[in-house]
C-alpha cells in the first residue's frame, strides 16, 4: 500500500512511519518548522533516508502547488493525515496560523484526495475537541461545540470539514480523537518530557494548578495500533473513534511516578491555572474496542519507564 503521513517527521508521524515502511511504500510531507528544535525532526527521519521505500518532501500542506505535485507522482491508497499546529496554550497566541495550517492545510488536503480518487484517510483529531467537558467519560457522541481553544476548535472544524468530503466524495475516513499522547520521540514542549528534563537538570517545573487536573495519558505504541486498525477499517464510510489509555492520571500522580521512576525529587514552581486548559480528559475507548478491536497495552507506569529507558539511550 502506498501511503501518505502528513506531518510525518514529527513524534507520531514519524513513529507510524518506523512501523508500517517494511510492508508499505511511505510518502511523507513535513515542514520541519521552529515551533522545537527542526534537528528533533530531522533526527527522527534520518534512518529511513535511504530506505526504498521512503520518500520525504520538505513543504507545508498550505502550499497548493507542492500537494498537488505529491499527489500526482504517487499512486496514493492512504492519507494519514497528522500534520498540525500542535498546543492548545500557543494557539491562544497566535491563533490566524493555527486556523490556517490546521483548516486552510486539513482542506487543501482534502481536494487533492478527492481529485485523485484517493479513498481511504485517517486523521488525527484530539480530545481537547470535548474541552470542558463534564461527562464522567467522554463519548465519541457528546457534542463537542464549545472548545476552549483555537486549537481545540480547529480540530472539531476539521472533522467537520472531513466528514462533508467524504458524502459527497466518497472517501472512507476515520478521525481518531488521541487522548494525550507520549513516548519515546514525544515533543520537547509536552509536559512529560519537559517535566523528565527539568527534574534531571535540578529545575524547578511549572505545575499549573493544584495538580488534579486529569489526563487520559496513552502510550505511543498503542496510539499506532489504533491508527493501523483504522487504516484497514472499511466497514462504514465516516468514524470518530476514541484513541485512549483507559486509566486516568492527575498532574501530581504524573509527576510522582516520574519521580520514581527517576528516583529523583521535583523541585515544584506552583502557577495558576493557564487560560485553554481542560480540567480533566477520560476516554470512553468502548467503539474502539468494538470497531478496530483496539485495546491498549501499557500502563503509565510502564510507558514512562520505557520513555526515559529511551532518553538514556
Amino acid at each position: 500500500m502506498n501511503i501518505l503521513i502528513t506531518g510525518g517527521a514529527g513524534f507520531i508521524g514519524s513513529t507510524l512511519a518506523d512501523k508500517l515502511i517494511k510492508q508499505n511504500k511511505i510518502i511523507v510531507i513535513d515542514n520541519f518548522n521552529d515551533y522545537y528544535d527542526p534537528k528533533i525532526k530531522e533526527n527522527n527521519v534520518k534512518t529511513n533516508m535511504d530506505n526504498q521505500n521512503y520518500k520525504l518532501y520538505k513543504g507545508d500542506i498550505c502550499d497548493e502547488h507542492l500537494v498537488e505535485k505529491i499527489f500526482n507522482e504517487n499512486n496514493i491508497d492512504c492519507v494519514v493525515h497528522i500534520a498540525a499546529r500542535a498546543g492548545v496554550r500557543p494557539s491562544l497566541e497566535n491563533p490566524l496560523e493555527y486556523i490556517k495550517t490546521n483548516i486552510y492545510g486539513t482542506t487543501n488536503i482534502l481536494d487533492k484526495i478527492q481529485k485523485t480518487n484517493v479513498k481511504k484517510l485517517v486523521f488525527a483529531s484530539s480530545s481537547s475537541v470535548y474541552g470542558n467537558c463534564k461527562a464522567e467519560k467522554f463519548t465519541e457522541d457528546l457534542k463537542v461545540t464549545e472548545p476552549i481553544s483555537p486549537y481545540a476548535a480547529t480540530k472539531s472544524a476539521c472533522e467537520q470539514i472531513i466528514y462533508t468530503y467524504s458524502k459527497l466524495y466518497n472517501i472512507q475516513a476515520v478521525c481518531l480523537r488521541f487522548f494525550t499522547v507520549y513516548g519515546p520521540k514525544q515533543r520537547p514542549d509536552l509536559a512529560i518530557r519537559k517535566f523528565t528534563e527539568l527534574i534531571e537538570q535540578n529545575k524547578p517545573i511549572p505545575v499549573y494548578g493544584d495538580g488534579t487536573t486529569m489526563r487520559d495519558y496513552t502510550y505511543i505504541d498503542d496510539i499506532i495500533d489504533g491508527v493501523i486498525s483504522a487504516i484497514n477499517y472499511d466497514k462504514t464510510p465516516y468514524e470518530i473513534i476514541n484513541i485512549g489509555g483507559g486509566s486516568p492520571v492527575t498532574l501530581n500522580e504524573m509527576i510522582k511516578t516520574i519521580e520514581d521512576v527517576l528516583n529523583k525529587e521535583a523541585i515544584i514552581e506552583r502557577l495558576p491555572m493557564q487560560p485553554g486548559d481542560v480540567d480533566k480528559t477520560v476516554s470512553d475507548i468502548t467503539k474502539a474496542k468494538n470497531i478496530l478491536n483496539y485495546c491498549p497495552k501499557t500502563t503509565f507506569k510502564e510507558g514512562i519507564k520505557k520513555f526515559i529507558e529511551w532518553r538514556k539511550k
